[in-house]
């Protein structure tokens, strides 16, 4: 197992942003992590004039860029960020080239690297590199597999090591959970979406399918427990009941995790609900299969990249936003009739709190202080970005609020999908 570690300082090493020798079953571990400020992104014909438009929905963010006085003066000697530090050129001890081919019969340096060079896209011939939280046999690999056939699948210990493995060049795509239809939303993926400054470049509806695992020759009647994760655990509730299994529950980070304990510590007396897949890569038994009690039980996982695509209208396309306003929800009703008014069909709007400013306080002389929550609050909406009226839609709503920033415009899912069958 392949461990990478960035360096203590803020510097982004070569050796980490070079593309590592990564196995089927290799595990990334970032530790480091980078700020980043919020940016949004707009429409245009090319990615230039997409990335330049979208500025209009985030004026009221200070650029990162800060031009030095003699930027415009033509001198050269600006200041740059090279991984992280200021330098100014001059510091570099540049040597001009000139003529060097002519006037010493040798060829040329080879040309300098580019950032396409440091990480291959899959038209250079290389596999493409799709992080997911868990270990192999996760449902997210699975999701990750459906994004992307054929991908290279880098297993991570936590979503944040998935979003920072996209954002050091480790890995190419990330494939993350956002909300399960039995199990509701998956609230530290919403809040890691608005830190970090990834882009949602497309979706994946995965069927949840669960099994009772155990290690070969161990019957039901010797459980005394079961483990997986908490959602895997409630979904499964009533059906676990069924099988006269009144024993106790675990819960663990994951459920591939958990049919990994299982086999690794060769526990005879303990269960672990997970996928089929789980089962076959840990050499466990499938004690009985389709037990998660709505078999109508479905992933949707958000496919994220460091740049965003451009979007198009020949296709179904849904947008995501998150946005927020200093004085609380009163503008919420305002906020969606631009939709409304529009025929813009919103598919999701999830509220989280406002981390930075959780509360607000209202002062009125006869009631005294009153204290109110401030959220952020998350749309989904059907229509793509390059669409007029969803152009118009998020120029009224900026109107309406402090904050405004577009995640991302992408395709929607758009395969049949059928209900898991019960196999027991």
């Amino acid at each position: 197992m392949q461990s990478l570690s960035p360096p203590t300082s803020n510097a982004l090493n070569l050796k980490h942003v070079f593309r590592p020798r990564l196995g089927a079953s290799s595990r990334i571990s970032v530790k480091c992590a980078f700020g980043f400020e919020p940016v949004s992104y707009g429409v245009g014909s090319s990615r230039a004039d997409w990335q330049s438009s979208c500025a209009i929905l985030a004026s009221k963010v200070v650029s990162q860029e800060q031009p030095s006085a003699d930027q415009n003066s033509g001198t050269t000697d600006h200041i740059a960020a090279v991984n992280g530090h200021k330098a100014a050129v001059s510091d570099f001890q540049l040597v001009p080239i000139g003529n060097l081919a002519e006037a010493n019969n040798k060829p040329l340096p080879p040309k300098p690297l580019t950032i396409s060079d440091l990480s291959p896209a899959p038209m250079h011939g290389s596999k493409l590199r799709v992080a997911y939280q868990g270990v192999p046999g996760a449902y997210s690999e699975a999701a990750a597999g459906k994004a992307y056939p054929n991908c290279e699948a880098i297993p991570c210990d936590q979503f944040e090591v998935a979003f920072q493995a996209v954002e050091l060049w480790i890995a190419d795509r990330a494939v993350l959970p956002v909300e399960n239809s039995l199990g509701g939303s998956i609230h530290r993926n919403y809040d890691l979406l608005l830190r970090h400054r990834l882009h949602i470049v497309g979706e994946v509806q995965l069927p949840v399918h669960h099994c009772l695992l155990a290690l070969p020759g161990v019957r039901k009647e010797f459980l005394t427990r079961v483990i997986s994760h908490p959602q895997a655990l409630a979904q499964c509730e009533h059906t676990l009941t069924k099988l006269g299994l009144n024993v106790a529950r675990e819960a663990v980070d994951d459920t591939a995790g958990a049919a990994e304990f299982v086999a690794s510590n060769n526990l005879r007396d303990t269960a672990a609900i997970a996928s089929a897949r789980a089962a076959e890569l840990y050499g466990l038994n499938v004690m009985a299969d389709g037990i998660q009690d709505d078999p109508s039980n479905v992933t949707r996982f958000v496919m994220l990249a460091r740049e965003p695509i451009i979007p198009r209208t020949d296709r179904p396309f849904k947008t995501s936003i998150v946005f927020a306003h200093d004085k609380g929800t009163s503008v919420l009703f305002k906020v969606l009739s631009a939709f409304a008014f529009r025929n813009i069909s919103l598919t999701k709007i999830e509220s989280r709190p406002h981390r930075n400013r959780p509360i607000r306080l209202v002062d009125d002389a006869n009631v005294g202080t009153a204290k109110h929550f401030e959220y952020l609050f998350y749309v989904d909406f059907e229509a793509s970005m390059a669409e007029v009226r969803a152009q118009n839609a998020l120029a009224e709503v900026q109107e309406f609020t402090s904050f405004l920033r577009v995640l991302g415009s992408y395709p929607m899912d758009m395969t049949p999908w059928t209900p898991s069958s019960r196999g027991d």
